[in-house]
């Protein structure tokens, strides 16, 4: 009956309830202690492992941040996790003392199982009964208790809230704790004088997914690498809930603007990698894609978007690896200066492009020169990294850290809250209830004071971890004890004169950062990249279909998303050079076999071929001769000519020759931009001179006179026998009717008329041996064999 009027209010004053409890432990533990031979007082204060016997899991609490009227919901399961069953176990809250700093929060949460010293009493009211519990079996509760009955200070503060579990096991027939889970209360009734600005950072971050390919279609269709963006997009996946959740939170949106040129590609029309090729992506996906955009545009009109460099590149990796290659800055600030017209063009806002966001906060002096070498002069650091360990309270975010540039600090606790697995109920819980307790302690840390703070969360949230960071955002909307403050006004806030702007030495760094870094060959592998593009821009009559694909594409090869990835970022940056390079490879020179030159002079042809789909210009087709004074080109040892090829043909291009003496001369044939760069593999064939003497000369001479008598004697003989045969038609009457007459005596004469001589007339009008055939065969169109001569 006691219990129940504690519940109802109607028992004593909560003050007294807690000095009867006092009381009573104080006058039975000794009491206790010899019956039950408990510990010592000095290992009573240890934690006790039967304590974790039964496993208690907090899966809600509400409200998260109660005020007065309110009543406290406590929900979760009770597991037996024990080899014993539980008998005549209670099921209690308890709520400690006020908390004074952010360290007893800290070291509350570290705790695990039941301490004597530090942990409170069970309250009286209320209370579940949980008869038995046998082993590995699971039992749900849910506690409830007004606000009024947890004797909290009407000031407001930071209270450790538990639930355990007390019972019996088989071999001890006495109650003690056999599991305990804590969280946090944070309980401010009226709105603190002097506020917490905080601000939250969204991130819209993702991995490269876009390839440095393109379809041969008119508006050059994105290649994906796979469809992983798609599943990112899709109801439910991340990306769908950062802006579901992001929408109608006050955040400040940070945006790598690659995601939204992605997303773009895919709303437009994109191909996906399949083996050596690619397919067209589905309808239903480019209508996803362009949903998203959609929604996203929406929810971020009329808030302030920050936007990273092109594609979030590695600032640390840069700093420390990078800058060893000649022309890696040149990349972050061709990615910083995209940036923004990139976010302006798809989601019509105007972004800060002036912060920079190193891996986790992480700084050191060449980190900060890096980001500041492409136009940031804000850097999101991390508490972790630039510490104020002289200060009892947490300052304001802003640190001015000269030349110019600020670095604005997140706080670290804050930051990190919501890393690691937050599938499960309770985890999420309490670390939603952890983080509201922190941003309290904040407050009530200088309340006189209004100061700044900065939370910079991982770039990559999960579902259940936004999930859960919406949550702690949503649990801050009443405005008690912090306001929203967007990040370009966080980092123009004044800042706190005793805060530490001292940056880190570069020994300080953290070492599982570095070895995470992208290693040296990488810069290279992109200086490598480059350096073709820039060869092979030149000679493009339409360089836009080329140029800015592969560039993206090796700032992509800058990601952090990298991190921990190596292996993949290897492939991806091997697949960017193979695009280039296949591309490069479509304008080549045509093999040819060995030439032979017949006399003094010939002219030698080269064959250069374009498969590309856009006209190649600015080339220069270089011949050269290893032998100049047998064989000469347009008079010196090598000659150049311009050159231009139409897209998908092939064009030749004749050089002058001169020989002077016999023998094998070797040709290299070679292609040059404009500026004298070699462009493409060089060519080499070999040439055959075999001048022509006199009486080589004679001898061709006396055939052509030959050939000439004998085609005047065709001549002759044709003209002879067709006089012949128009006589013969002209004699046809007369011979008929003198056929008639005397056909009876000359039977015999006739006999004898067929065996007329070979060399008759008849025999003449057969032709000649000599005569060409009336048809011959069309040529072949296959190219030279071996011995080809060369065009004189």
């Amino acid at each position: 009956m006691a219990e129940a009027a504690a519940f109802q209010g109607t028992g004593p004053s909560p003050a007294r309830r807690w000095l009867r409890r006092t009381l009573t432990v104080a006058v039975g533990a000794p009491l206790l202690a010899g019956l039950l031979q408990n510990p010592s007082p000095a290992q009573a204060a240890e934690e006790t492992p039967v304590s974790r016997t039964v496993d208690v899991s907090i899966d809600t609490l509400t409200p998260s941040a109660p005020v007065e009227g309110d009543t406290v919901t406590v929900t979760g399961t009770l597991t037996n996790r024990g080899k014993r069953t539980i008998t005549d176990a209670t099921v209690n809250l308890r709520v400690g003392p006020r908390m004074d700093s952010r360290s007893e929060i800290d070291q509350v949460a570290r705790r695990k199982g039941f301490r004597s010293d530090s942990d409170p009493q069970p309250l009286d009211a209320p209370e579940i009964k949980v008869p038995r519990l046998a082993v590995g079996v699971s039992q749900d509760f849910r506690i409830s208790v007004p606000v009024a009955e947890l004797d909290l200070d009407d000031e407001g503060g930071v209270y450790q809230l538990g639930v355990s579990l007390s019972g019996q096991t088989s071999d001890a027939r006495w109650d003690r704790v056999l599991g305990i889970e804590r969280t946090f209360l944070p309980y401010q009734p009226e709105p603190t004088a002097k506020r917490t600005q905080l601000t939250y950072l969204w991130p819209l971050i993702s991995s490269a997914h876009v390839s440095a390919d393109t379809a041969s279609d008119e508006q050059q269709s994105a290649v994906f690498q796979d469809e992983e963006l798609v599943e990112e997009l899709r109801p439910g996946g991340r990306l769908d809930q950062m802006v579901t959740l992001g929408k109608d939170l006050p955040v400040t949106w940070v945006i790598d603007p690659d995601l939204l040129a992605s997303v773009e590609a895919m709303a437009k029309g994109y191909r996906v990698k399949d083996g050596t090729g690619h397919i067209a992506g589905t309808k239903a996906n480019r209508e996803l894609a362009e949903n998203w955009l959609g929604q996203l545009e929406k929810a971020v009109q009329g808030r302030k978007i920050v936007a990273l460099p092109f594609a979030d590149p590695d600032l640390a990796s840069l700093a420390h690896r990078g800058k060893a290659v000649p022309g890696s800055l040149g990349h972050l600030q061709s990615a910083t200066a995209l940036a923004a017209s990139t976010v302006e063009t798809i989601l019509h806002v105007q972004p800060a492009t002036d912060f920079a966001w190193p891996v986790e906060g992480a700084v050191d002096p060449s980190i900060m020169a890096v980001a500041t070498s492409a136009g940031a002069r804000k850097v999101i650091a991390r508490s972790d990294s630039i510490q104020d360990d002289d200060l009892s309270y947490t300052p304001t975010a802003a640190r001015p850290i000269g030349g110019g540039a600020t670095a604005v600090v997140s706080d670290a606790e804050l930051s990190t809250a919501f890393q690691g697995d937050m599938v499960r109920a309770e985890t999420s819980t309490l670390a939603v209830q952890e983080f509201l307790a922190q941003t309290l302690a904040i407050t009530l840390e200088q309340p006189q004071d209004r100061r700044s703070v900065v939370v910079a969360p991982q770039r990559q949230p999960s579902v259940s971890q936004a999930q859960a960071m919406a949550a702690a955002v949503r649990g801050l909307g009443a405005k008690r004890w912090t306001e929203p403050l967007d990040l370009v006004a966080a980092a123009a806030a004044k800042p706190d004169p005793d805060a530490s702007t001292r940056v880190p030495r570069a020994s300080q760094y953290p070492k599982k950062l570095r070895d995470s870094e992208l290693p040296v060959d990488a810069f290279r592998d992109m200086k490598t990249t480059g350096d073709e593009l820039d060869d092979f821009k030149v000679i493009l009559s339409k360089p836009d279909r080329v140029v800015p694909p592969v560039l993206t594409a090796i700032n992509r090869e800058m990601s952090t998303s990298w991190r921990g990835r190596t292996t993949a970022a290897a492939i991806y940056r091997v697949d960017v050079q193979d695009v280039l390079r296949r591309l490069t490879k479509s304008v080549v020179l045509v093999d040819k076999s060995a030439l032979t030159l017949s006399g003094r002079s010939a002219t030698i042809p080269v064959t250069v071929q374009n498969k590309l789909l856009q006209d190649v210009e600015g080339l220069v087709l270089r011949l050269t001769s290893s032998n100049g004074t047998r064989l000469k080109v347009d008079g010196d040892t090598s000659a150049d000519l311009p050159i231009t090829v139409r897209a998908g043909h092939s064009q030749s291009v004749k050089f002058p020759a001169s020989a002077n003496a016999n023998g094998q001369v070797s040709m290299t044939a070679q292609l040059y931009t404009a500026d004298g760069t070699p462009y493409g593999t060089q060519m080499t064939f070999s040439v055959k001179v075999s001048e022509m003497t006199p009486t080589v000369m004679l001898v061709i001479a006396g055939g052509v006179l030959l050939l000439v008598l004998a085609g005047v004697r065709m001549y002759s003989q044709r003209k002879r026998l067709a006089a012949r045969a128009a006589e013969a038609e002209a004699d046809t009457p007369a011979a008929n009717e003198a056929e008639g007459e005397a056909e009876a005596g000359t039977e015999g004469e006739t006999e004898a008329a067929g065996d007329a001589p070979a060399g008759s007339d008849t025999a003449d009008g057969a032709g000649q041996p000599s005569d060409p055939d009336p048809d011959t065969g069309s040529e072949s169109g296959d190219p030279s064999g071996p011995g080809e001569k060369v065009d004189r």
